[in-house]
């Protein structure tokens, strides 16, 4: 018996089963939906697109899998190489693991060990309120949402704030020798109902960080690959770590990758065995993930993406701008995301259903209605999510 995500066995509806999947179109057996958000966020290039399963394919006619213990392959570094190229700044050591989670805790060990390996003890973390930054341990401790992880109820070494400027002067000026990272999901934090901040809060964030050598960790497994608007938000306020997953691989395959500065991975190269880096994911640098990645990559650029997230912007202001209704609190739009935000989560029961006999698959949660739609939807596409949007207020 399958045990599904979050969600209660014993009173969860029937999913919907899909036969097939192309383009942005799911097909269950009576019905062609229009996938809104993505399969979480991660197809960015849409289903069955026909360069990056021949890249799958290619790849595993050579091999599947090796380990990076002891041995390498031509994918990881040529990825890594693209990647070295690909990211700003000195962002240029990939490690490399199989899910957005593990990267997150591979940044998160490495800011402690950074210290570590210096003699200093510094066992804080610092966060955001509503941050999400997935469901392993301690991606969860630096998480800051009830509804996800009430279960972890003791945060001893970390330290939640708003995402406001006084806020992060005082918690720096309060803590700045115990905190050993800052890890934020810049500009837009995602389960925790996609809230958006200014980029203001992230440039005084990197003074403060570089002030008091405080890493700043940035978690771009949702953002990253154009979702604000920015082909990267690292590309505008450079951290010292960044966390990829999702559309690292357009979707087609789970991995992900924490790619470090020179400063930390210089705390890291030593004579002193005990000052390496112990951690190492079976399935890390896995061929057929980095063939799609690289893959993925060249269609990014080769197709400007970033004029397509810009278009899909520009409609999504066009026809979300403006609509009202009592029940909504407020309507957000940042690049290739749009939220409307209830007052009410009962506002939203039955809407997914709805959405379902209206061609389209939604999946809202709590207070919030939204989209982050594959990047190559046509506009009548878009247009038809946004209707269904706002029919169901209107109904």
């Amino acid at each position: 018996m399958i045990w599904y995500p979050y969600e209660q066995m014993k009173t969860m509806k029937e999913p919907y089963k899909i036969f097939d999947a192309e383009g942005v179109y799911l097909y269950t057996e009576d019905q062609k939906l229009i996938d809104s958000v993505s399969s979480w966020w991660c197809m960015i290039h849409g289903y069955k697109h026909p360069e990056l399963t021949a890249a799958i394919k290619e790849q595993a006619d050579k091999f599947c899998h090796v380990m990076l213990g002891g041995l390498t392959h031509d994918p990881v570094e040529k990825l890594s190489q693209k990647l070295q190229e690909f990211l700003p700044g000195d962002l240029d050591y990939c490690f490399f693991s199989d899910s957005g989670s593990v990267g997150v805790e591979v940044s998160l060990k490495m800011a402690l060990q950074y210290n570590t390996n210096q003699g200093r003890k510094r066992p804080l973390v610092l966060a955001l309120e509503h941050a999400y930054h997935g469901d392993t341990f301690k991606a969860m401790e630096v998480g800051d949402d009830e509804d996800y992880h009430f279960a972890f109820d003791k945060k001893e070494s970390v330290i939640h704030i708003p995402t406001e400027i006084p806020a992060l002067e005082e918690v720096f000026e309060k803590y700045h020798d115990q905190l050993n990272c800052f890890i934020v999901e810049p500009l837009l934090q995602g389960a925790g109902g996609m809230q958006m901040y200014d980029i203001s809060f992230l440039k005084r964030a990197r003074e403060l960080c570089t002030q008091y050598d405080v890493l700043l960790i940035f978690d771009e497994v949702a953002t990253g690959f154009g979702r604000t608007g920015n082909r990267f938000v690292a590309d505008l306020v450079l951290p010292d770590i960044l966390v990829l997953g999702k559309a690292l691989t357009g979707g087609y395959i789970g991995h992900a990758v924490t790619v470090a500065n020179h400063k930390v991975f210089q705390a890291f190269y030593s004579d002193d065995d005990r000052h390496a880096l112990m951690h190492g994911p079976t399935f890390m640098g896995n061929p057929l993930a980095c063939a799609v990645a690289l893959k993925g990559i060249e269609i990014f650029e080769r197709d400007n993406y970033m004029e397509k997230i810009h278009r899909i912007e520009e409609i999504s202001h066009r026809e979300m701008d403006g609509f009202t209704d009592p029940r909504i609190k407020e309507i957000r739009i940042m690049g290739g995301c749009t939220c409307v935000e209830v007052h009410d989560g009962k506002t939203l029961e039955g809407f997914q259903q709805f959405a379902y006999e209206h061609g389209v698959f939604s999946r809202p949660f709590l207070n919030y209605m939204y989209t982050m739609m594959p990047y190559v939807i046509q506009e009548k596409e878009l247009v038809q999510i946004f209707d269904v949007m706002k029919e169901w207020f209107r109904k």
